[in-house]
């Protein structure tokens, strides 16, 4: 019996021949990555066990972003704990504000993670770094903590599912209906502590911002991670960040054996997909935009670490360009990180977002979360294109959340109700 990728990157860090679900391994860590919010609690608890040392401070990263820019003193202060830890142990990959974004997204861009590699974070969707054919996966702080002082995690070999996606892409779907398409079809709790898998030739269409996206939400599917083949998509992206260039590091890829054992198998003929939506309060409560009807909405939220990405942006400025957002919406624009911000300014994305009336924000969790920059208050309704949508996600316990890809988003925006590219 062949063996899976997550499968193949876990005996190959535990230097065992093979793995198999439900085994327990212990594996070094190549990166263990923490935000503020996750950082704090993980300094607290090494401190507490007498350890004043880190085991390597170039394989820890430490962003913060969740309540950044500081929205109070308490962020204030927390986010000066894990300034002063990084510069004390000197942490290589410590990014200030300002000078990174959304820890999902600077990983990747800046070359912190690499294909092949274990990367363990403080925030549930680190999982979106498995795009690039690494096992990433979230984890609590006091496994962080652990990792830092030992440079290992174990770890419960997971189940995979295979997903398959072939055929030819409709008008406006792209990796975010495909995944909210998905989670309708696995929900919520279907693939609990599974290594999803994405494979098809719908990937060729696609750029890798989709992948992103569709690795981001495997959490949502109560996924352990998510993970896609290495190919020359995924080899032009990692070469070409900061990282690689500056230390050209070696890597190893994996793929997965033609006779890997799958607990799920699912195959999905895109060409019958349309843009999709989630209802509140899940993001399995999905269906096909076009059977939303008259539904008026009060904010419009575009970006984060899931559609976050510049393709992401792009699609939103196509809808917005010439355009001005309904009277009644606020429309808040949210690059994952100072990278892609800088690349959107150069095509004069901002411009067009500023024009029709959007918030252009700096790269920060805060909305998604119900932090700041973008709190929904009692009985609003916002279509957003982050990734949960559960009761009082965003803000008041009556708010409501749709979640959708950007072009639908902005194209609501635009209506001042739910609705699609198509119905403008």
């Amino acid at each position: 019996m062949g063996n899976t990728i997550a499968e193949k990157i876990l005996a190959d860090h535990a230097m065992l021949d093979s793995v198999i679900p439900g085994q327990i391994v212990t594996v070094p860590v190549d990166i263990a990555m923490a935000n503020e919010l996750s950082a704090a609690l993980s300094i607290k608890e090494l401190y507490s066990w007498g350890i004043n040392t880190v085991y390597a401070p170039d394989k820890i990263c430490l962003i913060p972003d969740h309540f950044t820019p500081n929205k109070d003193l308490n962020a204030a202060g927390i986010s000066k704990i894990v300034r002063e830890f990084a510069k004390k142990h000197n942490i290589k990959w410590y990014f200030e504000v300002g000078r990174a974004g959304i820890e999902h997204a600077v990983l990747p861009l800046e070359g912190v993670i690499l294909p092949g590699q274990i990367l363990i974070g403080g925030d549930s969707h680190t999982c979106t770094a498995g795009a690039i054919n690494c096992f990433a996966t979230g984890v609590g702080s006091t496994d962080i903590a652990a990792a830092w002082a030992t440079g290992e995690v174990w770890l419960k070999v997971p189940h995979s599912a295979r997903l398959s996606y072939n055929g030819k892409l409709n008008p406006h779907v792209y990796g975010k209906d495909l995944i909210l398409h998905t989670l309708k079809d696995l929900t919520t709790s279907g693939a609990t502590y599974m290594s999803l898998e994405y494979h098809g030739d719908v990937f060729d269409q696609l750029p890798m911002s989709d992948r992103f996206t569709m690795a981001n939400m495997a959490i949502e599917a109560g996924g352990k991670t998510g993970i896609f083949d290495f190919d020359q998509k995924t080899k032009e992206l990692v070469e070409s960040t900061p990282g690689f260039k500056n230390e050209k590091p070696s890597y190893k890829t994996f793929a997965a054996d033609d006779d890997a054992e799958y607990a799920i198998v699912r195959e999905y003929d895109v060409s019958k997909i349309e843009p999709q939506i989630a209802k509140p309060f899940s993001p399995d409560n999905v269906c096909p935009v076009s059977e939303i009807k008259n539904i008026k909405i009060d904010q419009v939220v575009i970006g984060a670490c899931t559609n976050g990405w510049l393709d992401d942006l792009v699609r939103a400025a196509d809808i917005f360009k010439g355009r001005k957002v309904h009277p009644d919406v606020k429309a808040v624009i949210i690059p994952g990180s100072q990278t892609i911000a800088r690349k959107a300014f150069d095509m004069g994305l901002p411009q067009v977002f500023v024009d029709a009336g959007c918030v252009f924000s700096t790269s920060t969790c805060g909305p998604c979360i119900g932090g700041h920059m973008g709190v929904l208050g009692e009985s609003e309704v916002c279509v957003s294109t982050t990734n949960r949508n559960f009761k009082g996600r965003m803000g008041h316990l009556t708010s409501e959340v749709y979640l959708a890809n950007p072009a639908v988003a902005a194209a609501s925006a635009v209506m001042g109700r739910i609705g699609s590219p198509v119905d403008l």
